[in-house]
């Protein structure tokens, strides 16, 4: 007889400290709020109650960096914001993900001059790429569920 026979009956549960964390830290991510191009129309989008994105515990995108561990960049960055958004970054609490949303966020898009970043992955460490010149809103919730997965994988020393 295994741990799991003789203690179903109980109530009781087993797992890891690690899978419990893990499992905390999906279920209340709390994105910035920071679109910048038209990518942010469909972010809001994923807001709605038609994609509810409260279902993976996003209740409500946070205005501030203190209070948020999910950046989701939507759009374009300038050189001109591009201090800005690391500023942003840095002020964000440990551990924190960053989501890179649509074409001109991800490797500059269509705008390949001077002035645009061409790829925001240059200024902070982007975990999850969501491609679409603007990627709908199913797109943008499939690059959640991939940041999901990625952080019910990590493991303690990977914090440190």
């Amino acid at each position: 007889m295994g741990v799991e026979q003789k203690l179903a009956n109980m109530g009781v549960v087993t797992t890891t400290l690690e899978t419990a964390v893990n499992w905390g830290r999906t279920n209340a991510m709390w994105p910035m709020l920071f679109g910048l191009a038209c990518c942010a129309i469909e972010m809001m989008g994923a807001q709605s109650a038609h994609y509810d994105m409260s279902r993976f515990g996003m209740e409500l995108m946070r205005p501030s960096p203190r209070q948020s561990d999910l950046m989701i960049v939507a759009g374009r960055v300038s050189r001109k914001m591009a201090p800005v958004l690391r500023r942003l970054y840095d002020q964000m609490p440990e551990p924190k993900w960053v989501v890179a949303m649509g074409d001109c966020a991800s490797c500059g898009g269509v705008f390949n001059n001077y002035a645009v970043v061409q790829g925001v992955d240059e200024i902070v460490p982007v975990d999850v790429y969501v491609a679409g010149c603007p990627p709908r809103p199913e797109a943008l919730i499939h690059g959640i569920v991939t940041l999901h997965e990625k952080v019910r994988k990590e493991k303690f020393v990977n914090w440190a």
